[in-house]
């Protein structure tokens, strides 16, 4: 065999379902040459390949081993073919195993590929269980744990992974990939306890940054920098994880892209598929014409989409309360589990509508996921807050204001300490507005119980405590603002008055801003919408933004 093809052969067995471009930047060799001997061995029936792509990169293919790669792999270097599997991530239980986690693979080649740029040659091994999703070991010696942290790990899921990180091998740095900005902030605190360097972004500025672009942000803080400066910073050499070899090992089958099992499913669905699942996901029980807002499409385009995610088996469409809503299926949940790398089990014990989705007259209690149960159980206040959120992602288009985050309740939630005591503020949304290089946070407090001056006064105690602390500037590197609505446009009047006299009592500055639903049907979210705790002009919520 040319060791052109031999070297492509013993590439792809290190570093399966790699594209073109990637295996160039990880084999040293030219693009020309590597689509050349890829040519070559798919038509020796060595390697075969699969489409795919993601909202952060656009459509290719990735190739990996045949059974009879593998074998001529194995014949080539004189080793038995078990192992070739052995030593290598090209099992047929790997392969689903990688297949599942793709779009995260896909993420962690294209950080490797930029790594190249810096040092070559480098080796990656992947992980199936251990805390990072891969290791890099540099050509000096130096070992960089690699773990991307996807939108569907709870927060007590990433303290874990990040814990297990910290007692595992000493690396000589970890580089993360975080979901959004928000989740960064909070991963950096996670990571102090880490005994060696650590560098975060978020993923979509990561997978489209160059060596030498500033995206990295040091868990100590200061200036955010280059991967090529960052790595300047990390001492060398370090150690990796080494994972048993997997008692069960066969070799890979053919595969079949247009079949329908549940491995397949990061292949065959297309980015607007995945960009829907991932919104209905966030928000359970969603309406139709709430997608529409959210995605910024036309009513046909999500019909389209609703169904072929349901011929899929992924959402079920169920009729609740004369409307229909979207809401996915078990087998749903255990995809996007896989993908990110949580538990199916906590996934669907949380979210689960029902196997195969809900029936068509579902009783909140017939509900097995505590958390969906709950959002159907109070399905008026579900659909306000999202019809809330569709019509701001909506209008937010129309201003060419970017909406760079658009978090659910669970995601919602801020935990800190005050007083030695852990607290915490459930908002019903976080919204994280652009426009150029400002920035503007937003908490979302629908209200539809708090119709007493106690009551009220309850309600705004949890934020008066957090906007008391440090933490709304370090959380979210702004001081966010408050947004509250109430059904009852005399009860937001009521609300002003109160907040205002807990404002003056407590002395503590927050940024608050009312609404009613009328207001906001008449000029959206982003208008002139909200009256201020220091007056009652209507005004937008930018303000000075």
């Amino acid at each position: 065999m040319e060791p052109v093809r031999l070297e492509l052969l013993e590439q792809l067995a290190e570093t399966p379902f790699a594209d073109r471009i990637e295996l160039a930047a990880l084999s040293g060799r030219s693009v020309a040459t590597v689509f050349r001997g890829l040519a070559a061995l798919s038509e020796a029936g060595l390697v075969e390949d699969l489409g795919h792509a993601t909202e952060l990169m656009p459509s290719t293919r990735r190739f990996c081993l045949t059974a009879r790669g593998v074998e001529r792999l194995a014949g080539e270097r004189d080793i038995g073919s078990g192992s070739a599997l052995a030593g290598h991530p090209v099992s047929e239980q790997w392969r689903r195993a990688l297949l599942r986690r793709l779009d995260a693979v896909a993420a962690v080649y294209r950080l490797a590929s930029s790594l190249t740029e810096v040092s070559f040659p480098i080796r990656l091994r992947w992980y199936r269980s251990a805390a990072p999703d891969a290791a890099v070991a540099l050509a000096d010696g130096r070992t960089l744990a690699i773990l991307r942290l996807g939108r569907g790990v709870e927060r007590t899921a990433l303290a874990h992974r990040l814990r297990r990180l910290r007692d595992g091998p000493e690396y000589s740095a970890a580089f993360v990939l975080a979901p959004d900005e928000t989740r960064l902030r909070h991963l950096r605190r996670l990571a102090r306890g880490l005994p060696f360097s650590c560098y975060l972004a978020v993923e979509r500025h990561a997978l489209a940054a160059s060596a030498d672009d500033a995206v990295w942000v040091p868990r100590a803080g200061g200036p955010t920098l280059s991967l090529r400066d960052a790595l300047g910073f990390v001492r060398a050499p370090g150690e990796w994880t080494r994972e048993r070899t997997a008692a069960r090992r066969s070799m890979p089958r053919w595969l079949d892209a247009g079949s329908d099992h549940d491995w397949l499913l990061p292949a065959r669905l297309k980015p607007a598929e995945k960009r829907s699942l991932d919104l209905i996901a966030d928000w359970p029980w969603l309406a139709p014409e709430h997608l529409e807002g959210l995605l910024v499409v036309g009513r046909r385009r999500v019909s389209q989409l609703t169904g072929s995610l349901e011929e899929l088996g992924l959402v079920a469409m169920p009729r609740i309360e004369r409307r229909r809503r979207l809401a996915l299926t078990d087998r749903a949940l255990t995809a996007l589990a896989h993908r990110d790398r949580a538990s199916p089990t906590e996934a669907r014990g949380r979210w689960s509508a029902g196997a195969d989705g809900p029936a068509a007259e579902t009783d909140w209690r017939e509900v097995p996921g505590r958390r969906a149960r709950q959002l159907l159980r109070h399905i008026g206040h579900t659909e306000s807050v999202h019809g809330f959120a569709a019509a701001l992602s909506a209008q937010a288009h129309d201003v060419e204001v970017e909406l760079a985050q658009l978090d659910p309740p669970h995601r919602a939630s801020r935990y800190f300490r005050l007083d030695g005591r852990l607290r915490s503020i459930q908002p019903d949304a976080f919204v994280v507005l652009h426009a150029g290089s400002e920035r503007l946070p937003l908490f979302l407090e629908w209200e539809r119980r708090a119709i007493r001056p106690k009551t009220m006064r309850a309600r705004l105690a949890p934020y008066l405590r957090y906007f008391s602390s440090r933490r709304p500037t370090d959380d979210h590197g702004a001081l966010p603002r408050l947004l509250v609505v109430f059904d009852d446009p005399l009860a937001a009047t009521q609300f002003l008055r109160v907040a205002r006299s807990e404002l003056e009592r407590t002395r503590v500055s927050v940024p608050l801003f009312v609404s009613d639903p009328e207001l906001l049907r008449r000029h959206g979210p982003l208008g002139s919408a909200w009256r201020g705790i220091d007056g009652w002009q209507l005004r937008d919520p930018l303000g000075s933004f």
